[in-house]
Parts: C-alpha cells; structure tokens; sequence
C-alpha cells in the first residue's frame, strides 16, 4: 500500500503508566478506520471490550491467531501482531510494546510491522525509551514524542511472601513457580488470582475480576503482567530476576525489570517493587534500583529481523530467503524460530517436497501453527506434516478433526491438566481460523471457541479451588480494619462464620476449626476466632454456674453442660469425695470463671453422689467418724472403698466386734450383712452402676460393666466381679444381693442341723447351674449327705466358709443329687 507522504508517524516512547495504549486507542477511534497490533492476546482483547463499548460490535474486529471476529462493517481492527491483516487499508495503524523487536523468539514480527505496518494518515510506535536511536535510524521520518510517567516508581526492599502489603502481584516466570507461589500465599495471606500468558482471555478475565472486586488481594502473574495489562497493583515483588528464554536461563535485562516493575502504580497513584530475597542472584542490584527509579535505560542497538515477504516460488528459495542476514547495522538476524526450524525438518522429507510443488506458500502456513503446547521443533514438525500431508489434497479430513477436538472437551482433571487442554484446542482454534484448511471452517471456529470456554471455566473454577481460600481471604481483609471488626457471628448450634464465610464452630468452649480448612490455615483462623470468642465464652461459663441441677450430667466420669464436657471426676480425698478437673478447653476463660465453674461442678457432683449413691456418703462419714468405734469404721471405710460392696470374709473379725447400736447404724446407712458379702442393694441397680463405674475409674480400680438386668452370667463375663455386684461361683457369677436371698430360704428351710432338702426352684428360676448351687451351698457353710435310703440333702455344718474354688463342670440331674459327692470339712 501507498502511504502519501505526509502520512504522520508518531513514536511515542515512555516508560508503563504512562497512558500510551490509551493514547493509541484514542487517536484510532478519532480516524474513520483503525489497526493495533498487541504483543498479546490477552491485550487484545482487553483492548477490543474497550473498543466495542465506543464503537458498537458491528463495526469492531478483533483478528488473533485462535480468535477473528471480523464483521461485514468492521473498520476497527484489534490485532496481535503477528495476526495484523497487512494487505488491510487503515486510516490509522499503531504497533503496541514495538521494544519486543529485541526479543530473541518474536523480534523479527514486531520489526517487521515497524518497518511496514502505516496508516493512510496516521501511524503510532509505541514503546520504552530505548527505542530512540533504532527510530531515528530505522523510521528517520517519525516525530518522537516522551511521555512522563504518571506517578513515582520506587524500591520497596525485599519483602517476604508473608509480609507483602495488600494489592501485590507477585511474578514469576514457569508455571511451576507461579502454581507454587499462589499455593503459599493460599496458606498464608487466603489465596492468589493467577495470570499467565497462556491463559485463554476468559480465564484470564475471570481471574483479574477476582483481583479488581478486592476477592483476594495478591495477583501471581508471569511476565505477561508487564505487556500492558491493567490492574490496580500497588506493588510488584519479583520472585526472581532469571528466565528461561527459550535457549537459555538469564538475568532479566534492567528493561525487562522495569517493563513489570512498572505495573505497580497507576495513574496517579504512586507505586513500588521489589524482590522476595535481600541477597543473593534474584535480589536487585543497587545500580538495577536506581536505573528502573529513574527510568533510564540502556538504549537498544539493534533489532532483531527476518525477511518480511519471503520468496514463495520454491521450497529451498523460501529457506534461503528466510535465511537472509538484513543489510542494516541496526538490524541484526533473527535467532531459528520455530517455525523456520519446523519448515527445515520437513524439508529434508523427500514427500514433503514432492507435495509442496506449487503449494510453499501452503506449507509455509502450515509451518506458522503456534507450538502452544511446547513440543519442541522435532514434534512439532511430525504434527505440521501431518497437518500439510492433508492440506496438499485439499482439506483436513472432518472426522480425524472432530475426533481431535471431542478428546479435548472434557472439563475434569486439575490445573495442569486442563491448563494442557486449553493449550492443546489454542491449536485446534488456530487451525479453524485459517478459512481454506477446513470444509466448514465457521463451524469448527465457533466449537473450537466453546470447547476453550468450557475449558476456561473450568480451569478457573480449579485455580480458585486450589488457590483461593474465601474464607480465609475474607478473613484477612477484615483484620486489615482491625481485630475488632471482624464480623464473627455464632449460630446457636454453635456455628461460627467471618463475614459470610464459616471457619468453624465452638463446641462448648472448643473452637474447632472447619475440616475443610488445611492445616496451614488453622493457626490463622484459631488465633483469630479466639480474639472474637471470648465474650461468648464468658457468657457460656456464666450459664454453667447458674445452671440448674437438671441441665448438667454425667457420662462416662465426663461432666457435661448441655452435652459440652465440662471437667472430668478425678480421685480426691476418698472414693465418695472425688475431685474435679476442668477440661482444657476452659483455659480460656479467666481466673475467676474458671474458679466459679470448678465450684459449681464439684457442688453438682457431691449432690449427684448423695442422690445416685446415698449409702457411700454415710459410709463415707462413719469411717472418718471419732465416736464410732474401730470395728464400724473400719467396715465402713472397707464399704466405701468397694464403692457400697466387701466381701466378708476379710472384715470376718470387724464383723463379729460390732455392737448391736453399730449394726444399727449400718442397717441405717442401707448397708446388708450378709452371708458372704455386704453391700447396698440399692447399688445394684441400674440407676447406680454409672456413678460407681466413675469414682472406680477415679481411683484406678473399674473394670467391664456386666450386662444390665444380669442375675448370673458366666463366669469369664467381663465385669463378673465383687468390684461390680457379682460373686463368682464355679462357672458362673451371681448378683449379691440373690446370693443372699438364697442363703436365706435354705436358713428358713433347715432345722437345725438336721438334714434337709431345700427347694430348688429358687436357684432354678435363677438360672444357675448345678455346680454353681452346689459351690454356693458349701460357701454358705452345708455339706451334701445321704440318708439309708440314698436320699440327698443338705446339712448345716457351721459358719460360712467361702473360698475362691476352681471352677467345676456341670454336671447332669437334680442339682442337690449331683453334689452328693462333694465332701468338706
């Protein structure tokens, strides 16, 4: 195209903040058509909203290499720069970041539109000061105009990830080390908005949106971030100064430091930088510092070129011409792009050849598909041979293509792995843009566009889900205004929330944290909601000590409120008289509650004792009693000590001391005497068992529970013991209390020592055993005998004499037949 000659070239150069793009889009909508190349898509398209919101849709295009939305009336175009349409007849052209004629990979695109990309009246470089002396050598015709920064850039120090201030974009340059940031700053400031190059718009826009509407406070971003990205970040931490530009790791050039530096700021707001280490090879240097506050850079000497408009007549002519070395000092070689590298390796393919007779200008578009995956030269080329084996018979086979984009529409898997499939369909996209390389081409543009959609949903969903912690975000905003104005709110089943967002709930007077939370995060959210409780807590330990009698309870030796564990009994002065500690939990409170609630449980327990176990409290008193005499104490302190139940036989000598008046203040206190054992019946029932499991386990001494209701069980039954109501018989164990009753009906039975036949039906209907009768019997103090006539009975021989007998094996008949044989004394 023609440009008259006084066509206007501007140059406007600057550091960022500096309103160039702003400037350029202006001066576009003021022409009654317009071009801008951008050095990404992401800006592009940011660019083109913009554009659209001016101009309406039905006149704004927008051309990407995955991406053209081009209307019939289009006369705006929005373009990366290797998309810009040159054959397009614009009033106005601008060329976005023209600096990136320096960079190794994609120079010779950016020096290419510099040199040839005009507008019928108007043209714009934008770009750093150090183009300055490559303008006035290369475009000797353009005006350069400088323009100020907005506001100051300064140097911060090195911060570390837990100490950045709010409203931080921390940037680094893999993947790897992004993903690892953003998870670090999940943990310990609630998560990260991520931005990348690689990212669709979509989700690059659904990420930023976060980072604008104040959802977290810290973006991690690549270096995408200094291409003219807009975002309110305040500061810039640098989480190293070395890159891997494709051929080899590097040191950031002062450029490059200042080109993302210099998002920090905005308009005429003020903003800083700086590393995340004071030391070492990725912490700025003082003359680094100084260069990027001042925004003075070492002016570029050279860009870097490739033949523009190759010579397509043959395959080894588009090599040579692409291989061409430029012919002006400040132009300098292009390093091997990929594509040039693809179209070598297919060259030495003697089919490929054959096929691109009279298509080289096919194959060389071929050889324009992105690599977005990162293949490398090598698969890639296997790929793009492919791609063009098609191309040279025409089209690229519907099914093979439909195949291939349906293996990609899958929303599962995790970042990395969608993050692959949206680079995977950018091809895909690329390829449906291209309008001869397809049957239907609009069809496979508008689903490849909605695969990369879905795709970008769902890798923004899972970059939220693994990087973003609401809770904990919302969290920390609110501390930012000062502990006391967290909005904590506490349901009445205990629930506790910040803002909308739950972190837990206090059971009692223990906050736990949600289970969702990862450990990384419940220190942060314990030391917070414990500065928020405490008035809840107070107001709890008030309600415990003017509770009523009813609202407290025992399970297990627990103490609980309202189902909350209070305290715990312990052992004390004597079993009847346990102590009391409180829970852990309880630390919490004040000196003062606390003492209030350890009266209030030790109170309620001493009256839950005298009522669940009257017995154990007179006992209690007549062992410590001075006017009782030794024998009673004794037996009572024995009593106390089995919790209500003594075996008799080792308080034989107390027993026979006792004097008519101590009996009587046993019998008073509801103490049997009985043949074998002594003990409270009112203990045995179920109503009491749980008090006296709790002060046995107190002292160390509680073991099983039998089953309630039992009145004999076999004798390896856990709990079959004195300790828990039970004498063990040969192989069983009866209940005390029905021991006695059937010591009392053969007494009632006998006369004198006379022998008799007792009835069995009482120990029948018990469920005892031969054995087990015939061992209680001769404990109780009988001896089986015979008459003449071989009849069985008993005889009274004398006191009881228990003993601790081997179990014996039932045997079969009438239960006092079957102990004829048994002898003693």
């Amino acid at each position: 195209m023609r440009v008259p000659d006084n066509a206007r070239i501007t140059a406007v150069l600057g550091p960022t903040n500096t309103g160039k793009t702003h400037l350029a889009v202006e001066r576009m909508a003021a022409h009654s058509s317009g071009m801008i190349g951008f050095p990404l898509r992401l800006l592009a398209r940011e660019v083109y909203d913009r554009v659209v919101a001016l101009k309406g849709a039905e006149r704004v295009a927008l051309i990407t290499g995955e991406e053209r939305i081009v209307p019939k009336d289009a006369r705006w175009f929005l373009c990366t720069a290797e998309s810009m349409p040159s054959e397009r007849d614009t009033a106005f052209v601008a060329l976005d970041e023209a600096q990136l004629g320096a960079d190794p990979e994609r120079g010779h695109v950016f020096t290419e539109r510099l040199l040839h990309a005009r507008g019928r009246e108007e043209t714009m470089i934008l770009g750093s000061a150090s183009l300055r002396p490559v303008i006035r050598h290369l475009v000797p015709e353009a005006e350069i105009v400088e323009r100020p920064r907005f506001s100051t850039l300064s140097y911060a120090g090195a911060r570390k990830i837990s100490r950045l201030p709010r409203r931080s974009a921390i940037v680094a340059f893999s993947a790897e080390e992004v993903y690892a940031v953003a998870e670090m700053l999940r943990r310990l400031r609630g998560g990260a908005a991520v931005v990348m190059g690689s990212l669709s718009p979509r989700t690059r826009n659904a990420q930023v949106a976060m980072f604008q509407a104040g959802e977290v406070d810290y973006l991690v971003a690549t270096d995408a971030i200094g291409m003219g990205l807009n975002m309110d970040v305040a500061h810039v931490a640098f989480a190293g100064l070395h890159k891997f530009d494709g051929r080899r790791r590097r040191r950031l050039t002062i450029a490059e430091m200042a080109q993302i530096a210099g998002r920090a700021g905005r308009h005429q707001r003020d903003g800083t930088f700086g590393a995340l280490v004071e030391d070492g090879a990725e912490a700025f240097l003082p003359e680094e510092v100084l260069a990027i506050e001042a925004h003075r850079f070492p002016p570029l000497d050279a860009l870097y070129w490739r033949e523009g408009r190759p010579d397509l007549s043959s395959l080894d002519s588009l090599i040579a011409s692409l291989s061409a070395r430029p012919g002006d000092p400040m132009l300098r070689a292009a390093p091997e792009a990929i594509d040039l590298a693809v179209l070598r390796r297919l060259a030495e393919d003697p089919a490929i050849r054959a096929r691109a007779k009279g298509q080289v200008a096919r194959l060389w578009a071929a050889c324009g598909i992105p690599d977005f995956q990162k293949l490398g030269a090598d698969n890639h080329a296997r790929f793009v041979s492919r791609i063009f084996t098609y191309l040279a018979d025409g089209h690229i086979p519907h099914q093979w293509f439909a195949d291939e984009v349906a293996r990609l529409d899958r929303a599962d898997g995790d970042v990395e792995t969608l993050a692959g499939r949206l680079a995977a369909i950018r091809t895909w996209a690329y390829i449906a843009q291209r309008g001869d390389w397809l049957a239907d081409p609009a069809h496979w543009a508008a689903r490849t566009l909605a695969v990369e959609e879905r795709l970008s949903d769902a890798l923004h969903t899972s970059l939220t889900q693994r990087f973003v912690d609401k809770r904990t975000s919302a969290l920390i905003r609110q501390i930012g205004g000062g502990a006391g104005a967290l909005p904590v709110t506490i349901e009445d089943n205990g629930d506790v929330s910040i803002d909308v967002h739950p972190i837990g709930r206090l059971d009692g007077f223990r906050f736990i944290v949600a289970p969702e939370a990862r450990a990384a995060d419940k220190r942060l959210l314990l030391a917070t909601a414990e500065k928020r409780l405490t008035v809840e807590r107070a107001r709890r330990a008030r309600a415990v000590v003017d509770a009523p009698d009813d609202e407290l309870s025992m399970h297990a030796g627990e103490i609980r409120w309202q189902g909350h564990v209070l305290a715990r009994i312990e052992a004390g002065r004597s079993l009847a008289r346990p102590g009391a500690v409180l829970d852990p939990a309880l630390d919490c409170l004040d000196a003062g509650l606390r003492r209030e609630v350890g009266a209030r449980v030790r109170g309620w327990i001493a009256e839950a004792i005298r009522d669940a176990l009257p017995s154990l409290a007179r006992l209690a008193d007549l062992s410590r009693d001075e006017q009782a005499t030794a024998a009673l104490r004794s037996i009572a302190g024995a009593l106390e000590a089995g919790a209500g139940f003594a075996e008799r036989l080792p308080l034989r000598a107390a027993i026979d001391a006792l004097a008519a008046a101590d009996r009587h203040r046993l019998r008073k206190a509801g103490v049997t005497i009985g043949a074998l054992d002594l003990f409270d019946p009112r203990l045995l029932k179920p109503r009491a068992q749980p008090w006296r499991i709790a002060l046995l386990a107190a002292q160390g001494t509680a073991g099983a529970t039998p089953p309630t209701g039992a009145t004999a069980v076999p004798r390896d039954t856990p709990g079959a013991s004195l300790a828990m109501g039970f004498r063990p018989l040969a192989t069983q164990a009866v209940r005390i209390d029905l021991v006695e009753r059937i010591a009392q009906a053969a007494h009632e039975a006998r006369n004198g020592r006379q022998p008799f036949a007792p009835d069995p039906a009482l120990a029948t209907s018990m469920g005892l055993h031969p054995a087990t009768i015939a061992r209680l019997m001769t404990e109780l103090g009988f001896r089986p005998v015979q008459d003449v006539e071989g009849a069985t009975g008993w005889r009274w021989h004398g006191r009881p004499q228990p003993r601790r007998a081997e179990p014996l094996p039932p045997q079969p008949g009438n239960a006092f037949a079957a102990l004829a044989t048994l002898r003693r004394g």
